[in-house]
């Protein structure tokens, strides 16, 4: 007795990969919330709370894409390493920035490398919504611009 695959429905692997790669980008960043909600004050923990349920809302509407199209949905890491310690409000949201920072690469990622109408639509709608909360927190920590030129796009640094 064999067991069926699920049939890809035109999906290649470059797109697998990239939906792969924004997966593990909205596990770490629901863990980076996790993480900085715990040194935000009150009215910062409540739009942490609301950006974390939706980045909540984005692995789990991956993980079901991939599922459906037939391939494994990469699993959270148990924890991740934060490139500065978090120990104030300051540094949780500086942390903010750095996990919308990665959203934006892996949707544009996502967007550039799908063909699928449906697939591109998520993107792009993932790829917005990262923009305006990283907006949102690169203002807390004074980073300007507030929004990135090319969201998504590797920066230049000064």
């Amino acid at each position: 007795m064999s067991t069926a695959q699920p049939a890809r429905t035109g999906v290649d692997e470059v797109t697998i990969a990239a939906l792969q790669q924004a997966l593990a980008a909205e596990h770490a960043a629901v863990w980076c919330y996790s993480l900085a909600v715990a040194f935000l004050g009150a009215e910062q923990r409540a739009a942490a709370r609301t950006d974390t349920d939706a980045h909540r809302e984005l692995r789990n509407q991956i993980a079901n894409t991939l599922s459906s199209i037939g391939s494994q949905p990469v699993s959270a890491q148990p924890a991740y390493s934060p490139p500065e310690k978090v120990t104030d409000a300051a540094s949780a949201a500086r942390l903010l920035v750095v996990a919308e920072t990665d959203a934006l690469v892996a949707w544009r990622s996502v967007l550039e490398r799908s063909s699928e109408r449906a697939l591109r639509k998520a993107a792009l709608d993932a790829l917005t919504s990262a923009t305006v909360r990283c907006a949102r927190w690169r203002e807390v920590v004074g980073r300007e611009p507030a929004v990135p030129q090319f969201p998504g796009a590797p920066e230049a640094t000064p």
